[in-house]
């Protein structure tokens, strides 16, 4: 239920906030440390949505490397007596702005990690509040909201507000892509495939997914999880940063709709085919 929530997190040592908006992950503010291991320092932007891998790092990050972890603000390591249950590495304390702590282990490419809430109840109810039962960060549009047009071009268009639900399905077997009420996808980046779960609300853009994706760089390859054929249009490219596209189809009216993704990761594009384009119109897409 909670899979896309964004966890607000801050120092244990010194109550500072560790989110930083300027520098984003999975497409919302990143949890900023700096890391030491060896002679080496750096800093390292962590995803803030709960269950993702991803991060943004300035330095290299050997795979199984145990590294320190240091708070931007206070310049304090930040450590635990607690080890990992899985390595054995020292796991990080990271405190919750809502009470409680998340923790992570400490060794880099182990997914090892938990949440603790100081009282649940209270916890909960304000995930509840914030996020709601399906997916967050949507704002949904009034109903009865006149198309926004320019002139008459847009009159006879039936327009998919943002926040719409989108049934997705696969152009080549015809199966529905949607699980658990997420976007399901198989993903290869540098000769890894895994799963990619997207929000399937119109321009809701959170990801999540079971391999490192990273930031602004094109996916290798996009299949389907039920047929295992290549998703990608090689006729067609992202309207905005000219990277391969991925081709799924949505339900719309009483057919369905080719529907593009762009497949770099952080890029907002999505479209429709040129003809489906004369009498559809994607509310705030980037390709109008």
């Amino acid at each position: 239920m909670y899979d896309f929530v964004s966890l607000n997190l801050k120092c244990p040592v010194c109550g500072y906030s560790l989110m930083d908006r300027d520098q984003t992950v999975d497409n919302k503010a990143s949890i900023h440390l700096r890391i030491r291991m060896a002679d080496q320092e750096g800093d390292i932007y962590l995803s803030s949505i709960y269950g993702s891998y991803n991060y943004v790092c300035n330095i290299p990050l050997p795979e199984g490397k145990v590294v320190d972890f240091v708070c931007p603000h206070c310049h304090n390591e930040i450590i635990s007596k607690s080890e990992c249950l899985h390595c054995g590495a020292p796991m990080v304390p990271l405190y919750l702005d809502m009470g409680g702590k998340v923790s992570i282990c400490s060794r880099s490419g182990c997914k090892n990690h938990f949440v603790e809430f100081e009282d649940l109840t209270q916890a909960m109810q304000k995930l509840y509040e914030d996020y709601g039962h399906e997916a967050a960060y949507i704002k949904r549009p009034g109903k009865g909201r006149p198309p926004e047009t320019e002139g008459t071009k847009d009159v006879h268009k039936e327009i998919i507000d943002s926040g719409t639900f989108l049934h997705t399905y696969c152009p080549k077997c015809k199966k529905s892509l949607i699980e658990n009420d997420l976007l399901k996808l198989r993903v290869k980046q540098q000769g890894v495939i895994g799963d990619l779960f997207l929000s399937p609300y119109l321009n809701v853009f959170t990801t999540k997914s079971t391999i490192v994706l990273p930031e602004n760089e094109t996916a290798e390859d996009v299949f389907c999880p039920h047929c295992g054929n290549s998703l990608l249009d090689e006729n067609r490219k992202c309207g905005s940063c000219g990277s391969a596209v991925a081709m799924i189809e949505v339900g719309a009216r009483t057919r369905l709709l080719d529907f593009y993704l762009c497949t770099r990761k952080g890029c907002h594009w999505h479209g429709l085919n040129e003809e489906d384009m004369f009498d559809i119109k994607l509310d705030n897409s980037l390709e109008w």
